[in-house]
């Protein structure tokens, strides 16, 4: 992993807009050129983290999803920064809206029938391609401009060559399905399946 000067970061953030932060500092940035930074803190000392970076880990699954035909975003550089004791990836912002964001928006009835059967044929196709995506809620889905779903914030994925078990995939899902006023955008027996039986439907 590169190491990133402390004058060569601040050059980088000048004018970048913050969009995540905790008590412990920055999370995400959007930069001046609208190209985004993300910011990992080591939380434990003894994790696999130590030898296995999770700005690395992100960094490898988006070429990993893109080798999969998945959109994910597209990676730049990694560095570590050892001025304020973080790792970063730098890359590309997947183009689109995430499904939290669209539903805010509002969609009409036959819209959001329609997004929540291709959600879950994208779910299954996920499984499918051996892709178990713990932090899978809506936030972290993008309905892009070319009418595909994609992942973000996939420093948490794993990434197989094996389809998922039917174990996994019920899984995979508790997040989703806790997640209130979202648990009824995947069909969860669909998913388990590995098949959904209705047909498409246009969007």
């Amino acid at each position: 992993m590169k190491k990133l000067k402390h004058d060569d970061y601040l050059a980088l953030r000048a004018g970048a807009s913050v969009l995540e932060a905790d008590s412990f500092g920055d999370k995400v940035l959007r930069l001046a050129d609208g190209t985004m930074l993300k910011l990992f803190r080591r939380k434990r000392w003894l994790s696999s983290a130590a030898w296995y970076p999770y700005a690395q880990r992100f960094a490898d699954n988006g070429e990993a999803l893109h080798r999969l035909r998945i959109p994910a975003p597209v990676i730049i550089e990694v560095w570590r920064i050892p001025s304020i004791g973080r790792d970063s990836v730098h890359y590309h912002p997947l183009a689109g809206q995430t499904l939290r964001e669209i539903i805010a928006e509002g969609v009409d009835p036959k819209t959001e029938q329609a997004l929540k059967e291709a959600f879950t044929r994208f779910v299954i196709r996920l499984h499918d391609c051996g892709v178990y995506f713990r932090s899978l809620h809506l936030g972290n889905v993008v309905y892009t401009p070319d009418q595909d779903f994609g992942l973000i914030d996939i420093a948490d994925a794993r990434i197989g060559r094996r389809r998922l078990s039917r174990q996994l995939r019920a899984r995979n899902l508790r997040r989703l399905l806790d997640s209130a006023g979202e648990c009824d955008w995947v069909d969860f027996q669909s998913v388990v399946n590995g098949a959904l039986q209705e047909r498409a439907r246009t969007l």
